[in-house]
């Protein structure tokens, strides 16, 4: 029997903006992770819980689109986005990850 994944193709990742008093800040912006990745983006996190995700499914193979997925349970579970949230039937309430990526 197959394992159901949880796949979120959008997700947040860090960019940089230049400050009005000069310098950068760092701000997040959602994006597709295919996109993202042809960007050469590097940080990423959840969108929604805020909480880390793991990036799958870039090796390049045909017919793969790359995703990503929540690295703890937690968020999963508790996350709008999360697998374990959407098959939950018990009512839960959605809220942020207790280790949000900053």
């Amino acid at each position: 029997m197959a394992v159901e994944r949880e796949k979120m193709y959008e997700c947040e990742v860090k960019r940089r903006r230049v400050k009005e008093g000069g310098g950068y800040e760092p701000f997040w912006k959602v994006k597709e992770v295919a996109v993202a990745l042809s960007d050469s983006d590097t940080e990423f996190r959840c969108k929604d819980c805020y909480g880390e995700v793991k990036l799958l499914g870039r090796n390049g193979k045909a017919g793969t689109i790359p995703y990503v997925e929540h690295k703890l349970t937690a968020d999963s579970e508790f996350c709008v986005s999360g697998l374990l949230f959407k098959k939950a039937t018990d009512g839960r309430e959605p809220k942020i990850s207790a280790k949000p990526v900053e």
